[in-house]
């Protein structure tokens, strides 16, 4: 989940970038990359500064699926939080399609762990939401039933949030942050609440959405094995407490071989998930074979 540091930095300015119309229905077509160069994020607080983020060069292509990975602390909901404008960086460029961003962007989109829906609106209703402002009331109605379709909801339109289960709930929480059309979609820990059987359809669901209606994806979250499953590449960061004034974020960066929809039982996979939890300090207590990984993906290092 994104939450909230308490800081005595200058609040950044989250206007609309100059020239954009945070309500405007963004251009349709070949969704946009997202470019990080050097970008770094620190707090001030009693003790001093606290770097959170640090020297981050990134780039997402254009349809790419994500995934961020890393030990509590890390700055994955930061990063999150500054690509959807929601927050400035202390130092750095963040740029979408190769504009830089300076605040938040209408061809972003977020969907929290939390579906954040109205209880007093039904799930249509609430999908609707998120359609951009001046959308054509023909337009709309159109756009929201193909979502509620997309995302298997159509039986429930007129259902409040109470009436239905949490992976329902989060079905629309999804729909509604596609409505507007995003050329990136920003998940932090999406699935994170969700029972173990509904989190795995709701990873083959995202994957069908991505299909369907292809945009750029960052994903943030605790589970290495949905990360291997869904991304092409997995981001690991690692945090800078305990590092030296020098390190940076990014700890190493992992291709994901194979298309989707992957076999979940892939060995590669089981062997790209000892390699990341070891990254992140986990001992698994197993021998893997490093032949197999070094032939069938792609481990980049990044030292601190």
């Amino acid at each position: 989940m994104i939450g909230d540091m308490t800081s005595t930095a200058t609040a950044p300015d989250l206007s609309p970038a100059p020239g954009t119309d945070a309500d405007a229905t963004p251009a349709r077509g070949r969704p946009n990359g997202v470019r990080l160069d050097q970008v770094a994020r620190s707090f001030d607080i009693a003790q001093g500064r606290h770097d959170v983020l640090r020297g981050l060069d990134v780039e997402l292509g254009s349809g790419e699926i994500v995934a961020v990975v890393g030990p509590s602390g890390c700055g994955k909901s930061t990063l999150l939080r500054l690509i959807a404008g929601l927050d400035r960086p202390s130092s750095g460029v963040i740029r979408i399609g190769g504009t830089a961003l300076t605040g938040t962007d209408p061809r972003t989109a977020v969907a929290f762990q939390e579906p954040r829906l109205l209880p007093w609106r039904t799930l249509e209703k609430n999908v609707a939401l998120g359609l951009p402002r001046g959308t054509g009331r023909t337009e709309g109605r159109e756009r929201v039933r193909h979502l509620l379709q997309l995302v298997g909801l159509e039986h429930a339109a007129e259902l409040r949030p109470r009436e239905v289960s949490g992976g329902m709930a989060q079905r629309a929480s999804l729909a509604r942050a596609l409505a507007r059309s995003p050329e990136v979609l920003l998940l932090d820990e999406p699935f994170g609440a969700l029972d173990a059987l509904t989190r795995l359809r709701m990873q083959d669901l995202l994957l069908e959405i991505h299909a369907a209606e292809p945009t750029t994806i960052l994903v943030v979250t605790h589970d290495v094995e949905e990360a291997l499953y869904l991304a092409d590449r997995v981001l690991l960061l690692r945090s800078l407490r305990e590092e030296g004034p020098e390190a940076r974020s990014l700890a190493r960066v992992v291709d994901v071989p194979g298309t989707r929809p992957r076999d979940r039982a892939d060995h590669t996979l089981a062997e790209l998930r000892v390699h990341l939890l070891e990254g992140l300090g986990v001992t698994t207590h197993q021998t893997t074979t490093a032949s197999t990984t070094s032939t069938t993906s792609t481990t980049t290092e990044f030292p601190s």
